[in-house]
């Protein structure tokens, strides 16, 4: 989005690939993706400084990290698993469960989005995340505790491109944008929560389902 000669753009925590650090910074070498999607990512930060430099724009580029919440993706975790949880479907579980990302609250995200807009810098980079990771037996406790079901989960080996850790570190973003977070990830599944039973679940009419694939696609439901 541009405001005011400001180019404000999405980019993502993939770009951090197999990262050993406790934290990720947005000094850390990024040049080596480990997925097609993270390759893009990468691609993108690289062609809005080309801009920068050419036209003297200003741009930010905002590293979200798994970023949830109400409306989010529904090919996304939080959205999966709380739908099966909630109909008593079987959802997968890559991996022993210890894989950890830093779940981030839409409303964190759209605050910081707001910050980029209203304070524009030449060129920088910003990792918008929680600052703290939640492993995926804990995600799928949370949920299980929001909904009041037990989870149906199948065991399965990790994806290939997936990484086992991700976790920002945010200090760059609070010193330059003042940004953030506020929301703790169990408080955001219980948003999201109340969002699918008071508002999603009444506006869709159940469909057969296609995989019970707990992070890939299913057409769980389609919109009357």
């Amino acid at each position: 989005m541009t405001y005011g000669g400001n180019f404000v753009f999405a980019s993502s925590s993939s770009v951090y690939g197999g990262s050993k650090s406790t934290f990720f910074s947005e000094e850390e070498n990024v040049d080596n993706p480990v997925s097609p999607y993270a390759a893009s990512k990468k691609a993108c930060e690289l062609l809005a400084y080309t801009y920068h430099h050419l036209y003297n724009l200003n741009i930010t580029g905002l590293r979200f990290f798994t970023v949830y919440g109400p409306r989010g993706r529904p090919d996304m975790a939080p959205f999966k698993f709380i739908d099966r949880v909630s109909r008593g479907l079987e959802l997968q579980q890559f991996g022993d469960g210890s894989s950890s990302r830093d779940y981030t609250y839409i409303g964190d995200i759209v605050d910081g989005v707001l910050r980029a807009i209203d304070r524009p810098y030449p060129y920088e980079v910003f990792n918008l995340g929680k600052g703290s990771g939640t492993c995926l037996k804990e995600f799928i406790s949370i949920v299980e505790k929001s909904v009041g079901k037990k989870a149906i989960i199948k065991l399965m080996p990790d994806q290939p491109g997936d990484v086992p850790y991700t976790c920002a570190d945010v200090s760059k973003a609070y010193e330059l944008l003042g940004y953030k977070a506020a929301v703790p990830f169990d408080e955001g599944i219980r948003k999201t929560v109340d969002w699918y039973v008071n508002d999603y679940i009444k506006s869709i009419t159940i469909e057969p389902e296609l995989q019970a694939n707990g992070y890939g696609w299913a057409a769980s439901f389609a919109e009357i």
